[in-house]
């Protein structure tokens, strides 16, 4: 229990002294949760909720919900945590200096790769970038089985006009692993290419990720005219 912890070696301790930058992600979550449940101390317990929610992302991602009903958690907890989450997001939102500049496939599966390798349904996302490709936001637009049948073209835009996005990014995994694209995954980026065209806001790739691996449709060709 975190009685059994050296005070000055307790996160808000550790805090006060150190700074916040010298303190672990699970240290931050324990301070936000403030207590834990009966035989877990809240350090364990922020460990075990960083690790079960798939990072610090992957708890950004979870909705309100989904974050509560986790052991331990609950509506209180989970409120202040969403709201702790926000407020960086808004931080980032705010100082554009900060925001990753995606140059190519890399620097999408970095942003995504690990936590959306490790998804049992499938995803689909759309990367958000302003005129300097600089990452504005990332939104979740399906979930479970994404086919080109009920993919409504217009969902995948409305967050990019929303943010007055210039460009943006798909990206979906493949929860068997293997990132080669489907013929519906290839129709579907044509598809989205020619709204974009007609909206002006570029396409600029379609990834399709798996584990450890990723596709990009651009750079295969696939669903977007040649550049010759």
């Amino acid at each position: 229990m975190m009685r059994d912890v050296a005070a000055d070696e307790r996160p808000r301790e550790r805090l006060r002294r150190l700074g916040e930058s010298s303190l672990s992600a699970s240290e931050l979550l324990a301070i936000i949760l403030n207590t834990g449940i009966k035989g877990e101390s809240v350090l364990t317990m922020s460990q075990r909720v960083l690790r079960d929610g798939g990072g610090l992302r992957g708890l950004h991602r979870l909705d309100f919900e989904e974050l509560a009903r986790m052991r331990g958690v609950g509506e209180s907890k989970a409120s202040r945590v969403k709201a702790a989450l926000e407020l960086g997001r808004r931080l980032v939102a705010e100082s554009p200096e900060e925001r990753l500049v995606v140059n190519g496939p890399d620097d999408i599966f970095q942003l995504l790769g690990t936590e959306m390798a490790s998804l049992e349904q499938e995803h689909l996302r759309v990367v958000l970038l302003d005129t300097r490709h600089r990452v504005i936001s990332v939104k979740t637009v399906y979930r479970g089985s994404v086919n080109q049948a009920q993919v409504r073209i217009g969902e995948l835009f409305r967050d990019a006009v929303r943010a007055n996005a210039t460009a943006q990014i798909l990206v979906h995994n493949h929860p068997s692993g293997d990132p080669a694209p489907s013929a519906a995954d290839i129709s579907l980026t044509a598809d989205v290419v020619r709204c974009g065209e007609l909206l002006d806001i570029a396409v600029l790739d379609h990834m399709v990720i798996g584990q450890g691996r990723w596709v990009s449709l651009k750079r295969l060709g696939l669903g977007f005219a040649s550049d010759t």
